[in-house]
């Protein structure tokens, strides 16, 4: 199956309408290894997006650009 293209542009359309809402991120860690958690988008800027995760054990924000979701390694979804 082949993915779809997106611009930039229409990724960070997406990613504004799922401000400040519950999100859940996947994310590829590389070598087979995959990071998943649910949080709450807490900023959206013009070159990344912030996630303020529900888990204690992160420590403070993760912050992603949104050209990580364009190559596939972040995956972004509404709870």
């Amino acid at each position: 199956m082949m993915k779809q293209i997106r611009s930039l542009a229409e990724i960070k359309r997406v990613i504004e309408g799922y401000y400040d809402r519950p999100v859940s991120v996947k994310v590829n860690l590389g070598r087979n290894k995959v990071s998943s958690y649910r949080g709450r988008l807490s900023g959206v800027y013009p070159a990344l997006f912030t996630v303020l995760p529900d888990d204690k054990t992160y420590l403070g924000k993760t912050t992603y650009s949104y050209s990580e979701i364009l190559c596939g390694s972040v995956r972004v979804s509404p709870l």
